[in-house]
Protein backbone atom coordinates (compact mmCIF):
# COMPACT_ATOMS: atom_id res chain seq x y z
CA UNK A 1 0.00 0.00 0.00
CA UNK A 2 1.24 3.40 -0.76
CA UNK A 3 1.32 6.09 1.86
CA UNK A 4 -1.22 7.99 0.39
CA UNK A 5 -3.69 5.13 0.82
CA UNK A 6 -2.90 4.60 4.27
CA UNK A 7 -2.74 8.31 5.63
CA UNK A 8 -5.19 10.12 4.11
CA UNK A 9 -7.85 13.47 4.18
CA UNK A 10 -11.05 12.86 4.71
CA UNK A 11 -13.38 16.15 5.08
CA UNK A 12 -10.27 17.76 6.31
CA UNK A 13 -9.10 15.24 8.88
CA UNK A 14 -5.81 13.37 8.14
CA UNK A 15 -7.18 9.33 8.96
CA UNK A 16 -4.91 5.93 9.40
CA UNK A 17 -6.69 3.97 6.86
CA UNK A 18 -10.73 4.93 7.94
CA UNK A 19 -9.74 6.08 11.51
CA UNK A 20 -9.59 9.44 12.30
CA UNK A 21 -6.32 10.59 13.85
CA UNK A 22 -8.32 13.25 15.69
CA UNK A 23 -9.81 11.02 17.82
CA UNK A 24 -7.42 9.00 18.51
CA UNK A 25 -5.06 11.95 19.58
CA UNK A 26 -8.28 12.91 21.85
CA UNK A 27 -8.75 9.31 23.45
CA UNK A 28 -4.95 8.19 23.70
CA UNK A 29 -3.08 11.12 24.20
CA UNK A 30 0.23 12.50 22.45
CA UNK A 31 2.47 11.49 21.21
CA UNK A 32 1.66 8.15 20.23
CA UNK A 33 2.20 5.69 17.59
CA UNK A 34 -0.37 4.42 15.09
CA UNK A 35 0.21 1.81 12.34
CA UNK A 36 -1.83 0.79 9.71
CA UNK A 37 -2.74 -3.22 10.27
CA UNK A 38 -3.83 -3.72 6.73
CA UNK A 39 -0.86 -1.98 5.36
CA UNK A 40 1.86 -4.36 7.55
CA UNK A 41 -0.27 -7.65 6.21
CA UNK A 42 -0.20 -6.31 2.37
CA UNK A 43 3.74 -5.74 2.88
CA UNK A 44 4.28 -8.89 4.03
CA UNK A 45 1.92 -10.97 1.84
CA UNK A 46 3.87 -9.47 -1.07
CA UNK A 47 7.09 -11.39 -0.07
CA UNK A 48 5.48 -14.06 0.39
CA UNK A 49 3.98 -14.07 -2.63
CA UNK A 50 6.44 -12.81 -5.04
CA UNK A 51 8.24 -16.08 -4.17
CA UNK A 52 5.12 -18.14 -5.80
CA UNK A 53 6.02 -21.53 -5.34
CA UNK A 54 9.51 -21.50 -4.83
CA UNK A 55 11.16 -22.74 -1.57
CA UNK A 56 11.58 -19.74 0.59
CA UNK A 57 11.13 -18.30 4.42
CA UNK A 58 10.53 -14.85 5.07
CA UNK A 59 11.63 -13.80 8.62
CA UNK A 60 10.33 -10.65 9.89
CA UNK A 61 13.57 -8.45 11.36
CA UNK A 62 11.82 -7.89 15.05
CA UNK A 63 14.21 -5.20 15.90
CA UNK A 64 12.39 -3.03 13.32
CA UNK A 65 9.03 -2.77 15.55
CA UNK A 66 8.97 -5.27 18.02
CA UNK A 67 5.53 -4.98 19.77
CA UNK A 68 3.60 -7.61 20.39
CA UNK A 69 1.01 -7.05 18.34
CA UNK A 70 2.35 -6.20 15.22
CA UNK A 71 4.63 -9.51 16.08
CA UNK A 72 1.25 -11.47 16.48
CA UNK A 73 0.27 -10.16 13.64
CA UNK A 74 2.63 -11.20 11.57
CA UNK A 75 2.68 -14.80 12.90
CA UNK A 76 -0.62 -15.27 12.07
CA UNK A 77 0.00 -14.20 8.24
CA UNK A 78 2.95 -17.20 8.66
CA UNK A 79 5.77 -15.17 8.94
CA UNK A 80 8.89 -16.63 10.59
CA UNK A 81 11.20 -13.91 12.91
CA UNK A 82 15.08 -12.77 12.49
CA UNK A 83 16.27 -12.13 16.64
CA UNK A 84 19.25 -10.26 17.35
CA UNK A 85 19.07 -10.72 21.72
CA UNK A 86 17.71 -13.58 23.81
CA UNK A 87 14.88 -11.05 24.84
CA UNK A 88 13.12 -10.43 21.05
CA UNK A 89 13.44 -14.03 20.85
CA UNK A 90 11.28 -14.38 24.36
CA UNK A 91 8.61 -11.27 22.65
CA UNK A 92 8.61 -13.55 20.08
CA UNK A 93 7.82 -16.67 21.87
CA UNK A 94 5.72 -15.30 23.67
CA UNK A 95 3.14 -14.77 21.31
CA UNK A 96 2.65 -18.57 20.20
CA UNK A 97 5.52 -18.44 17.89
CA UNK A 98 7.79 -22.02 17.62
CA UNK A 99 10.99 -21.39 18.06
CA UNK A 100 11.74 -23.18 15.00
CA UNK A 101 10.71 -20.40 12.79
CA UNK A 102 13.49 -18.21 14.59
CA UNK A 103 16.59 -17.31 12.79
CA UNK A 104 19.30 -15.86 15.85
CA UNK A 105 21.65 -12.94 14.19
CA UNK A 106 24.12 -10.73 16.10
CA UNK A 107 27.90 -10.17 16.33
CA UNK A 108 27.91 -10.28 20.12
CA UNK A 109 25.66 -13.06 21.48
CA UNK A 110 26.47 -14.18 25.29
CA UNK A 111 27.14 -17.69 26.60
CA UNK A 112 23.81 -17.60 28.40
CA UNK A 113 21.72 -16.62 25.22
CA UNK A 114 23.30 -19.02 23.14
CA UNK A 115 22.70 -21.66 25.77
CA UNK A 116 18.86 -20.94 26.65
CA UNK A 117 18.53 -20.34 22.39
CA UNK A 118 19.89 -24.23 22.09
CA UNK A 119 17.47 -25.08 25.14
CA UNK A 120 14.47 -23.44 23.28
CA UNK A 121 15.40 -25.45 19.95
CA UNK A 122 15.97 -22.36 18.22
CA UNK A 123 15.48 -22.89 14.36
CA UNK A 124 19.27 -21.53 13.36
CA UNK A 125 21.78 -19.02 15.10
CA UNK A 126 23.79 -17.22 12.83
CA UNK A 127 27.68 -17.42 13.24
CA UNK A 128 29.26 -14.36 13.20
CA UNK A 129 33.02 -15.33 13.65
CA UNK A 130 35.32 -18.01 14.33
CA UNK A 131 35.54 -17.30 18.10
CA UNK A 132 31.50 -17.65 17.86
CA UNK A 133 31.61 -21.15 16.21
CA UNK A 134 34.25 -21.81 19.05
CA UNK A 135 31.65 -20.54 21.84
CA UNK A 136 28.77 -22.40 20.47
CA UNK A 137 31.23 -25.61 20.25
CA UNK A 138 31.44 -25.62 23.75
CA UNK A 139 27.66 -25.14 24.89
CA UNK A 140 26.95 -27.70 22.36
CA UNK A 141 29.45 -29.74 24.13
CA UNK A 142 28.37 -28.82 27.28
CA UNK A 143 24.63 -29.45 26.83
CA UNK A 144 25.02 -32.32 24.46
CA UNK A 145 22.40 -30.46 22.86
CA UNK A 146 22.37 -30.14 18.45
CA UNK A 147 21.56 -27.00 16.70
CA UNK A 148 21.64 -25.32 12.89
CA UNK A 149 23.61 -22.95 11.93
CA UNK A 150 24.45 -20.52 9.01
CA UNK A 151 27.77 -18.60 8.96
CA UNK A 152 26.85 -14.75 7.84
CA UNK A 153 29.66 -13.94 5.66
CA UNK A 154 31.02 -10.79 5.07
CA UNK A 155 31.44 -10.00 1.36
CA UNK A 156 32.45 -6.47 1.50
CA UNK A 157 30.18 -4.62 -0.49
CA UNK A 158 28.99 -1.07 -0.08
CA UNK A 159 25.20 -0.93 0.21
CA UNK A 160 25.42 2.61 -0.56
CA UNK A 161 23.58 3.55 2.58
CA UNK A 162 23.97 5.62 5.58
CA UNK A 163 27.66 4.62 7.26
CA UNK A 164 26.03 3.77 10.50
CA UNK A 165 23.54 0.90 8.88
CA UNK A 166 26.26 -0.32 6.50
CA UNK A 167 27.10 -4.01 7.96
CA UNK A 168 28.60 -5.72 4.83
CA UNK A 169 32.18 -3.91 4.52
CA UNK A 170 36.02 -5.14 5.64
CA UNK A 171 35.46 -2.54 8.00
CA UNK A 172 32.16 -3.25 9.95
CA UNK A 173 31.99 -5.53 12.57
CA UNK A 174 29.62 -7.28 11.28
CA UNK A 175 30.06 -11.46 9.83
CA UNK A 176 33.22 -13.62 8.57
CA UNK A 177 35.11 -11.96 6.13
CA UNK A 178 33.90 -14.18 3.08
CA UNK A 179 37.97 -15.21 2.39
CA UNK A 180 37.69 -16.60 5.63
CA UNK A 181 34.42 -18.65 5.31
CA UNK A 182 35.53 -21.88 3.87
CA UNK A 183 37.78 -22.92 6.37
CA UNK A 184 35.38 -22.13 8.78
CA UNK A 185 32.64 -24.08 6.86
CA UNK A 186 35.50 -27.14 7.36
CA UNK A 187 35.50 -26.94 11.23
CA UNK A 188 31.84 -26.83 11.24
CA UNK A 189 31.62 -30.11 9.36
CA UNK A 190 34.05 -31.74 12.28
CA UNK A 191 31.50 -30.61 15.38
CA UNK A 192 29.63 -33.42 17.09
CA UNK A 193 26.47 -31.44 18.02
CA UNK A 194 26.48 -28.60 15.09
CA UNK A 195 25.53 -28.51 11.61
CA UNK A 196 25.70 -26.02 8.72
CA UNK A 197 22.34 -25.54 6.93
CA UNK A 198 22.96 -21.92 5.37
CA UNK A 199 25.07 -19.28 4.68
CA UNK A 200 23.49 -15.43 5.58
CA UNK A 201 24.81 -12.26 4.32
CA UNK A 202 23.49 -8.93 5.56
CA UNK A 203 25.04 -5.54 3.88
CA UNK A 204 23.19 -2.96 5.56
CA UNK A 205 19.95 -1.22 6.15
CA UNK A 206 17.87 1.26 4.02
CA UNK A 207 19.71 -0.23 0.77
CA UNK A 208 17.92 1.46 -1.90
CA UNK A 209 19.88 0.06 -5.24
CA UNK A 210 18.91 -3.97 -5.23
CA UNK A 211 22.37 -4.11 -7.22
CA UNK A 212 24.48 -4.58 -4.20
CA UNK A 213 22.52 -7.29 -2.26
CA UNK A 214 22.42 -9.59 -5.47
CA UNK A 215 26.61 -8.75 -5.82
CA UNK A 216 26.89 -9.87 -2.43
CA UNK A 217 24.10 -12.86 -3.38
CA UNK A 218 26.19 -13.91 -6.21
CA UNK A 219 29.19 -14.12 -3.77
CA UNK A 220 27.36 -16.73 -1.32
CA UNK A 221 26.17 -18.56 -4.24
CA UNK A 222 29.67 -19.27 -5.13
CA UNK A 223 30.48 -20.38 -1.94
CA UNK A 224 27.71 -23.02 -1.78
CA UNK A 225 29.01 -24.45 -5.04
CA UNK A 226 32.57 -24.30 -3.35
CA UNK A 227 30.99 -26.28 -0.29
CA UNK A 228 29.49 -28.01 -1.93
CA UNK A 229 32.35 -29.66 -4.18
CA UNK A 230 33.49 -30.48 -0.65
CA UNK A 231 30.62 -32.56 0.37
CA UNK A 232 29.40 -29.92 2.46
CA UNK A 233 25.58 -29.76 1.16
CA UNK A 234 23.88 -26.29 1.97
CA UNK A 235 20.25 -25.81 2.20
CA UNK A 236 19.49 -22.30 2.51
CA UNK A 237 20.89 -19.34 1.32
CA UNK A 238 19.94 -15.86 3.70
CA UNK A 239 20.10 -12.83 1.24
CA UNK A 240 19.30 -10.61 4.83
CA UNK A 241 16.87 -7.67 4.67
CA UNK A 242 17.66 -4.41 4.26
CA UNK A 243 15.47 -2.89 1.46
CA UNK A 244 15.21 1.01 1.76
CA UNK A 245 11.49 2.66 1.86
CA UNK A 246 10.80 6.12 0.78
CA UNK A 247 11.50 8.65 3.39
CA UNK A 248 12.12 11.67 1.06
CA UNK A 249 12.89 11.43 -2.78
CA UNK A 250 13.91 7.72 -2.22
CA UNK A 251 13.29 5.59 -4.78
CA UNK A 252 13.29 1.68 -4.12
CA UNK A 253 12.27 -1.04 -6.12
CA UNK A 254 8.85 -2.76 -5.67
CA UNK A 255 9.04 -6.00 -3.26
CA UNK A 256 7.88 -7.90 -6.09
CA UNK A 257 10.61 -6.24 -8.31
CA UNK A 258 13.09 -7.08 -5.46
CA UNK A 259 12.29 -10.59 -4.95
CA UNK A 260 12.15 -11.38 -8.78
CA UNK A 261 15.68 -10.66 -9.10
CA UNK A 262 16.61 -12.62 -6.13
CA UNK A 263 14.82 -15.45 -8.06
CA UNK A 264 17.15 -14.69 -10.97
CA UNK A 265 20.15 -14.91 -8.64
CA UNK A 266 19.90 -17.96 -6.48
CA UNK A 267 19.86 -21.51 -7.88
CA UNK A 268 16.48 -23.39 -7.50
CA UNK A 269 18.08 -26.16 -5.55
CA UNK A 270 18.77 -23.37 -2.68
CA UNK A 271 15.71 -22.45 -0.39
CA UNK A 272 15.40 -18.22 0.16
CA UNK A 273 15.77 -16.18 3.30
CA UNK A 274 15.20 -12.57 4.06
CA UNK A 275 14.86 -10.88 6.61
CA UNK A 276 12.81 -7.76 5.66
CA UNK A 277 11.96 -5.05 8.49
CA UNK A 278 11.82 -1.58 7.73
CA UNK A 279 9.69 -2.52 4.37
CA UNK A 280 7.20 -4.11 6.01
CA UNK A 281 6.10 -1.62 9.16
CA UNK A 282 8.28 1.56 8.54
CA UNK A 283 6.00 2.94 5.91
CA UNK A 284 2.76 2.02 7.82
CA UNK A 285 3.51 4.18 10.56
CA UNK A 286 3.09 8.01 12.15
CA UNK A 287 3.98 9.71 15.15
CA UNK A 288 1.18 11.86 16.65
CA UNK A 289 2.10 14.50 18.43
CA UNK A 290 0.99 18.01 19.46
CA UNK A 291 2.49 21.63 18.79
CA UNK A 292 3.16 23.19 22.23
CA UNK A 293 4.18 26.58 21.20
CA UNK A 294 5.81 28.15 17.78
CA UNK A 295 9.24 30.14 18.53
CA UNK A 296 9.85 33.37 16.53
CA UNK A 297 13.53 34.64 17.03
CA UNK A 298 15.35 36.46 14.80
CA UNK A 299 17.06 34.07 13.44
CA UNK A 300 14.21 30.91 13.38
CA UNK A 301 11.12 29.97 13.25
CA UNK A 302 10.56 26.84 16.09
CA UNK A 303 7.51 24.79 15.98
CA UNK A 304 7.81 23.15 19.92
CA UNK A 305 6.25 20.09 20.02
CA UNK A 306 5.27 17.37 22.42
CA UNK A 307 7.35 14.07 20.83
CA UNK A 308 10.97 14.24 21.58
CA UNK A 309 14.19 12.57 20.29
CA UNK A 310 13.68 9.91 23.28
CA UNK A 311 10.27 9.26 21.20
CA UNK A 312 11.94 9.25 17.59
CA UNK A 313 15.77 8.77 17.68
CA UNK A 314 16.43 8.85 13.82
CA UNK A 315 16.19 12.12 13.51
CA UNK A 316 18.92 12.92 16.05
CA UNK A 317 21.21 9.86 15.07
CA UNK A 318 21.24 9.74 11.36
CA UNK A 319 20.26 13.03 10.20
CA UNK A 320 17.34 11.33 9.27
CA UNK A 321 14.30 12.88 7.08
CA UNK A 322 10.50 12.61 7.95
CA UNK A 323 8.26 14.08 6.24
CA UNK A 324 5.91 16.32 8.97
CA UNK A 325 2.12 16.62 7.86
CA UNK A 326 -0.78 18.30 9.64
CA UNK A 327 -3.63 16.30 10.81
CA UNK A 328 -5.99 19.56 9.76
CA UNK A 329 -5.94 19.48 6.06
CA UNK A 330 -4.82 22.98 4.50
CA UNK A 331 -6.09 25.63 1.76
CA UNK A 332 -4.14 26.22 -1.04
CA UNK A 333 -3.63 30.04 0.29
CA UNK A 334 -2.42 28.35 3.72
CA UNK A 335 -0.09 26.44 2.37
CA UNK A 336 1.56 29.03 -0.35
CA UNK A 337 1.78 31.01 3.03
CA UNK A 338 3.55 28.84 5.11
CA UNK A 339 6.62 29.93 7.36
CA UNK A 340 9.71 27.85 7.18
CA UNK A 341 10.47 26.31 10.65
CA UNK A 342 12.22 23.83 12.81
CA UNK A 343 10.35 21.12 14.44
CA UNK A 344 12.06 20.48 17.78
CA UNK A 345 11.22 18.65 20.92
CA UNK A 346 11.38 19.82 24.46
CA UNK A 347 14.38 17.72 25.94
CA UNK A 348 17.38 19.70 26.61
CA UNK A 349 19.76 18.78 23.55
CA UNK A 350 20.20 20.85 20.49
CA UNK A 351 19.99 17.55 19.19
CA UNK A 352 16.52 17.26 19.98
CA UNK A 353 14.85 17.99 16.54
CA UNK A 354 12.46 16.02 14.55
CA UNK A 355 12.76 18.49 11.21
CA UNK A 356 14.31 21.38 9.86
CA UNK A 357 13.65 23.93 7.32
CA UNK A 358 9.60 22.66 6.62
CA UNK A 359 7.56 24.52 5.57
CA UNK A 360 4.46 24.16 7.80
CA UNK A 361 1.24 26.45 8.69
CA UNK A 362 0.86 26.02 12.43
CA UNK A 363 -0.84 27.14 15.46
CA UNK A 364 -0.03 26.46 19.02
CA UNK A 365 -2.38 23.33 19.62
CA UNK A 366 -2.14 21.40 16.39
CA UNK A 367 -2.02 18.33 15.69
CA UNK A 368 1.00 17.01 13.46
CA UNK A 369 2.10 13.83 12.58
CA UNK A 370 5.55 12.26 11.55
CA UNK A 371 5.51 9.72 8.73
CA UNK A 372 7.37 6.66 7.86
CA UNK A 373 7.81 6.18 11.58
CA UNK A 374 6.84 2.44 11.84
CA UNK A 375 10.54 1.29 11.87
CA UNK A 376 13.21 2.00 14.54
CA UNK A 377 10.49 4.58 16.06
CA UNK A 378 9.07 3.22 19.10
CA UNK A 379 11.05 0.27 19.72
CA UNK A 380 14.64 2.86 20.02
CA UNK A 381 12.75 5.13 22.66
CA UNK A 382 14.28 6.11 25.75
CA UNK A 383 13.43 7.86 29.06
CA UNK A 384 15.35 10.31 28.69
CA UNK A 385 14.50 13.42 30.82
CA UNK A 386 12.62 11.39 32.57
CA UNK A 387 9.98 11.28 29.76
CA UNK A 388 7.69 8.67 29.40
CA UNK A 389 7.83 6.35 26.32
CA UNK A 390 4.49 7.01 24.82
CA UNK A 391 1.32 4.47 23.84
CA UNK A 392 0.96 2.62 20.63
CA UNK A 393 -2.01 1.88 18.25
CA UNK A 394 -2.80 -0.31 15.54
CA UNK A 395 -5.80 0.89 13.10
CA UNK A 396 -7.56 -1.48 10.66
CA UNK A 397 -10.60 -0.26 8.83
CA UNK A 398 -12.27 2.58 11.15
CA UNK A 399 -11.24 1.22 13.94
CA UNK A 400 -8.32 1.26 16.83
CA UNK A 401 -7.22 -0.80 19.50
CA UNK A 402 -4.22 0.67 21.67
CA UNK A 403 -1.56 -1.87 21.79
CA UNK A 404 0.90 -0.17 23.96
CA UNK A 405 -0.01 1.52 27.07
CA UNK A 406 1.22 5.21 27.58
CA UNK A 407 4.16 4.50 30.40
CA UNK A 408 3.69 5.77 33.45
CA UNK A 409 5.71 7.44 36.14
CA UNK A 410 5.15 4.31 38.64
CA UNK A 411 5.90 2.30 35.60
CA UNK A 412 9.27 4.17 35.32
CA UNK A 413 10.47 4.47 38.93
CA UNK A 414 9.36 0.47 39.86
CA UNK A 415 12.50 -1.24 38.87
CA UNK A 416 14.58 1.40 40.60
CA UNK A 417 12.50 2.16 43.71
CA UNK A 418 12.60 -1.02 45.32
CA UNK A 419 16.78 -0.86 45.29
CA UNK A 420 16.53 2.50 46.98
CA UNK A 421 19.14 3.18 49.20
CA UNK A 422 18.33 4.05 52.95
CA UNK A 423 18.44 7.24 55.00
Amino acid sequence: MRKSQIFNYQDGKLHAESADLHAIARQVGTPCYVYSRTAIEAAWLEYDDAFNDRMHEVFYAVKANDNLSIIKTLHLLGSSFDVVSIGELLRVLDVGVDASRVVFSGVGKSVQEISRAIKLDVGTINIESLEEFERIEAVTNELGMSVNVAVRVNPDVDPKTHPYISTGLKNNKFGVPIEDALELYKRIATSRWITATGIACHIGSQIVDVEPILEAVKQIVLLASGLEALGIKIKTIDVGGGLGISYKDEQPPKISSFVSALLGAVPANFKIALEPGRSIVGHTGILLTRVELVKQTAYSRFVIVDAAMNDLLRPSLYSAWHDIVTCDEKSADEIEGASLCDVVGPVCETGDTLATGRKLSVLEGDLIGVLDAGAYGAVMGSNYNARLKCAEVLVQNDSFEIIKARQSFEDMVKIEREYLIPE
